[in-house]
C-alpha cells in the first residue's frame, strides 16, 4: 500500500481524525446513573401498572409488566364513583375511602405548617445572620445539633403536650408541633441572608428604619427565590407526613390522606387488600406533589447549590 493511500485513510479533507480512547471509568459512571434511575423509576411504573389493572386479575398476572385486564375501576372506587357491590364485582375489597375529605385535610395540614415554618424560620434566620447578641453562635450550633435528633424521640412529648391541652383530633393539634421553625429551614435561609449585600439595609437604617421594617420591606422581597424553594420542600415533606397525623388525628374529620390510605389498606372484608384501589389512590395523591416538583425542581436544585456554596 502506498504512502498516499495511508495518508488518505488517516485524514479527511486534510483534517486529522483524532479518536479518543474509550474511558471505562466514564462508561461505568453512566452505567451507575442508568441503574440508579431505573431503581428509582421502577416502583412508580409498578404503581401505574397496578392502578390500571383489575384487582381480580393481579394474582394470575403477577409477573406481567403491563396492566392486567386494563380497567379504570380502581380510580372510580377511589373517587367514590362505584358502589360497594360494583367494587366487589371488580375484585375490590368493598371498603370505602373518603378521598376528597382526606385530600382537603392534607391540603390544610401541609399549607398551614408550610406557611408557619417558612415565616418563623425566616425571622430566626434573619436574627442569626444580621443581629448581634451574646451567644448567637452557640445557640445556632445548638439548633444545628437538633438535626441529629430522630423525630421519633420528640413524638411522645409532643403527644402528651397536645393531649393535656385537649387538642387531639383537631387541626390545631396536628399543626402546632410543625408550625414553627426547623433547624434545616433556619440554616438554609441564614446561608442566603449572609450572602445578601448589607448596603441597602445600612442605608435604610440611616433613614431611621428599624429591623422589623427592613426585614419585611427589604430582606423578604429579595429572598423570594429561596423562600419559594423552602416552601416547596416543606410542603412536600408535610404532604408525606404519616406518623404524627396518625397519633394526633385519628378522627376521620381531621384524618389526612396518608393515614387514610393506611386505613383503606387495612379494611379488607374479603381478606386481601384492594391493591389496585390503593395504588390508584396513591397515584392521585402524588400527582399534586409531582406537578409542583416538575415545575420548580430546577429552581430548587439551583437554590440549594447556591446556598450551600456560601
Amino acid at each position: 500500500m502506498s504512502t498516499s493511500t495511508l495518508t488518505r485513510k488517516k485524514s479527511v479533507n486534510n483534517i486529522p481524525v483524532n479518536r479518543k480512547p474509550v474511558s471505562w471509568r466514564r462508561v461505568g459512571a453512566w452505567a451507575l446513573v442508568v441503574l440508579a434511575v431505573a431503581v428509582t423509576v421502577a416502583p412508580f411504573l409498578w404503581m401505574l401498572r397496578t392502578a390500571f389493572s383489575s384487582n381480580a386479575a393481579l394474582a394470575s398476572n403477577a409477573g406481567n409488566l403491563l396492566p392486567a385486564d386494563f380497567s379504570l375501576g380502581a380510580f372510580k372506587r377511589v373517587l367514590g364513583m362505584q358502589t360497594p357491590e360494583e367494587a366487589i364485582a371488580e375484585g375490590g375489597s368493598g371498603a370505602a375511602i373518603n378521598f376528597w375529605l382526606y385530600l382537603r385535610n392534607s391540603v390544610i395540614f401541609a399549607t398551614v405548617t408550610t406557611a408557619g415554618q417558612v415565616f418563623f424560620s425566616a425571622m430566626a434566620a434573619y436574627a442569626f445572620s444580621r443581629l448581634r447578641w451574646p451567644g448567637r453562635n452557640a445557640v445556632f450550633g445548638l439548633f444545628l445539633a437538633t438535626m441529629m435528633v430522630p423525630p421519633i424521640f420528640t413524638a411522645l412529648p409532643n403527644f402528651i403536650m397536645i393531649k393535656n391541652l385537649g387538642l387531639l383530633n383537631t387541626f390545631a393539634g396536628l399543626t402546632l408541633p410543625y408550625l414553627f421553625m426547623t433547624p434545616f429551614a433556619i440554616f438554609f435561609l441564614r446561608q442566603f441572608f449572609l450572602s445578601m449585600s448589607r448596603e441597602v439595609e445600612e442605608a435604610a437604617m440611616l433613614d431611621g428604619a428599624k429591623h422589623l421594617r427592613i426585614f419585611f420591606q427589604i430582606v423578604l422581597p429579595n429572598a423570594a427565590a429561596p423562600l419559594a424553594t423552602l416552601a416547596l420542600l416543606t410542603f412536600i415533606g408535610q404532604w408525606n407526613e404519616y406518623f404524627w397525623p396518625l397519633l394526633a388525628g385519628q378522627d376521620e374529620s381531621v384524618r389526612v390522606l396518608t393515614v387514610g390510605l393506611g386505613v383503606f389498606k387495612s379494611q379488607s372484608p374479603q381478606g386481601a387488600p384492594d391493591w389496585s384501589g390503593l395504588m390508584a389512590a396513591t397515584l392521585v395523591a402524588a400527582i399534586p406533589v409531582l406537578l409542583l416538583f416538575m415545575a420548580f425542581g430546577k429552581k430548587v436544585v439551583n437554590s440549594i447549590g447556591f446556598s450551600g456554596i456560601k
